[in-house]
């Protein structure tokens, strides 16, 4: 796997025709992996670099998988006391239908199954987030999605994603083929570190995209969190 360039190599679960069971299976897995690996530390901190001292907000995850992301901010948010309401939107059929048996959050997400460019809010998000999405894009769609997260989203964005570095590939590469037992995530764990990005890269699209003003920081384990606010 030659990792100096990003792989363009399609995941598994960039299909239309993975079962549900499997997809449940996945996003189960991808849960534990992401509170295991600081995946949810990530965005938790995200949230609150844009957060400030609001005390209620709307928040949009894009491909927003099984809601394991959504579920971490509320339990923050009841903890402090912030009235939230989400908006999560993911092409996959399954993957919606697997959000929607978290009960936790039926009373204050709205799940919209679609491509999220075609959706139209009639009230903007305050913010725009998503966590190892990215990766499944090519370039150039990845400028665009950057500048409607830019465009759309009232208050910021930020993005948490995978930094592609050898050990990482082959960590998790080991790790899954020990311990998982989904085909999906022992096929595409290592392939989404091989479509992920190093620094340059993100400074690349974001000056295609003509953002400025955002800050990346590397973060525990092999990963970037990307975060951007309107002044």
């Amino acid at each position: 796997m030659n990792l100096q360039v990003r792989s363009t190599q399609k995941e598994l679960l960039d299909s239309d025709a993975i079962p549900f069971a499997d997809i449940s299976q996945n996003m189960l897995e991808l849960n534990r992996v992401n509170h295991l690996l600081g995946g949810h530390r990530t965005t938790l901190k995200g949230f609150k670099t844009l957060l400030g001292n609001r005390k209620r907000l709307h928040i949009c995850e894009i491909g927003s998988g099984g809601g394991d992301n959504l579920l971490v901010l509320l339990s923050w948010c009841k903890t402090h006391s912030i009235h939230v309401t989400f908006t999560g939107i993911d092409i996959n059929p399954h993957c919606i239908a697997f959000a929607r048996t978290r009960t936790l959050l039926e009373s204050t997400t709205s799940w919209i199954t679609s491509d999220y460019r075609t959706v139209v809010f009639d009230h903007p998000p305050d913010i725009i987030f998503s966590s190892l999405f990215c990766h499944h894009f090519t370039d150039d769609e990845l400028v665009s999605q950057l500048r409607w997260m830019h465009q759309t989203a009232r208050l910021g964005f930020f993005i948490n994603d995978l930094h592609r570095h050898p050990f990482a590939y082959y960590a998790i590469r080991l790790l899954t083929r020990l311990f998982s037992r989904s085909y999906l995530v022992k096929n595409d764990a290592p392939i989404s570190v091989a479509r992920g990005f190093v620094k340059h890269e993100w400074q690349q699209l974001l000056s295609s995209a003509s953002i400025t003003g955002y800050a990346i920081q590397p973060r525990w384990a092999f990963r970037h969190l990307i975060t951007y606010q309107h002044g």
